[in-house]
Formats: structure tokens, C-alpha cells, sequence
């Protein structure tokens, strides 16, 4: 069945980094947009970037560009988040995602619905 299980998360000072991970498996990880989310406490969940499945097109929300960095290993079946300059209002739980519902789609969807399947979430902590 499909898995995604992401890794990475924890606690780190403000303007320090972290690399989360999503590892993908039950599907064909190589064909499929891929994206993280992110919920923080009382807030709704939103959209962070999005990579499709060549890794051709990218998309960020607008107060991590420039900071975050999404990429992507076909071979590895693997999905990255890279973040710097991390900020207090970073915190949250940050979820992989995975759009199962077409192959090669050639543009990143920002919302929700766009997605089918999704990880358990990792904490990112981020002290000021």
C-alpha cells in the first residue's frame, strides 16, 4: 500500500536549518507531484512547495522563498525539504504529500485537494 514517512524534524534556534525527508513507497514515486504542507497549532494547514514529478517545476508559498528548497531523488524514491534561515513562525507539523490522481502532471497544485495520500507528519521546532 502507499507510504509516505517523512523524517528530519526536531528542534533547532532560529536561523538554523533542517532537512526533512519523505520516503515514498506502494507507488510509482518517479511519475507523481509531490508536495509539503505544514499545520501549526490553531492554524489551518497550508501549502509549503510543491515539485512535479521530473522535478522540472517547482512552487513555494510566498514567505519561504528564498529559504526553502524542495527537491527530489527518482532513484531513491525519495522527496527533500531543505530549510534555512528558519524562523519562529516556522514551527509546525510538516507533512509529505503525494498526487496519485495523474501521472505527469506538468504543474504543482497548492491546495489540499489536489493531493491523495499522505505521511504521519514530523515536528519542526524552531526557538527564537
Amino acid at each position: 500500500q502507499v507510504q509516505l514517512v517523512e523524517s528530519g524534524g526536531g528542534l533547532v534556534q532560529s536561523g538554523g536549518s533542517l532537512k526533512l525527508s519523505c520516503a515514498a513507497s506502494g507507488f510509482t514515486f518517479s511519475r507523481r507531484t509531490m508536495a509539503w504542507f505544514r499545520q501549526a497549532p490553531g492554524k489551518e494547514r497550508e501549502f509549503v512547495a510543491g515539485i512535479t514529478w521530473d522535478g522540472g517545476n517547482t512552487e513555494y508559498i510566498d514567505s519561504v522563498k528564498g529559504r526553502f528548497t524542495i527537491s527530489r531523488d527518482n532513484a531513491k524514491d525519495t522527496v527533500y525539504l531543505q530549510m534555512n534561515s528558519l524562523k519562529s513562525e516556522d514551527t509546525a507539523v510538516y507533512y509529505c504529500t503525494a498526487d496519485l490522481s495523474r501521472a505527469y502532471r506538468p504543474v504543482v497544485g497548492a491546495t489540499g485537494a489536489a493531493y491523495n495520500y499522505w505521511g504521519q507528519g514530523t515536528q519542526v521546532t524552531v526557538s527564537s
